[in-house]
């Protein structure tokens, strides 16, 4: 189960909503081995595409390297559907690779409805898990 705090869930509707048409992605850090997302950042898609979406590789590896010295690890890897439903893709199957974390997708295809869900993703195995939307002080950290 994705335990995670109301306004992330916020701020990665905004997100997906804002950078519409195009996909748009990002990672939540937590502390290592905790599960718990607690700083969120907002990635750019380096394909700038309605159909897919790449980390630009020079942002990754400054994040990769801060959560490195900060004893952090991907809690979540989120990424918006443009118009289809949240649900991985094969390529998103294929790209999966943080077996810890969380793959929250969100669909923008309706402008009046948000589908948000998450799956876990290993080795090929797409299962979806709950998500608890939990109570938290608005600020939490946005990068």
């Amino acid at each position: 189960m994705l335990r995670i705090p109301t306004a992330m869930v916020d701020e990665i509707v905004a997100h997906a909503r804002a950078d519409h048409p195009d996909e748009a992605c990002g990672i939540i850090a937590g502390p290592e081995g905790s599960d718990r997302p607690t700083r969120l950042v907002r990635m750019t898609n380096a394909e700038r595409s309605p159909t897919f979406y790449r980390f630009d590789s020079g942002e990754q590896l400054r994040l990769y390297k801060e959560m490195a010295a900060a004893d952090e690890e991907v809690v979540v890897v989120y990424h918006s559907h443009t118009a289809t439903e949240a649900y991985p893709s094969r390529t998103d199957i294929s790209y999966a690779g943080e077996p810890q974390a969380h793959y929250v997708l969100v669909s923008t295809r309706s402008p009046d409805d948000v589908e948000f869900r998450s799956y876990r993703i290993v080795d090929g195995q797409v299962t979806e898990e709950p998500v608890e939307m939990i109570s938290t002080p608005s600020d939490v950290p946005v990068e």
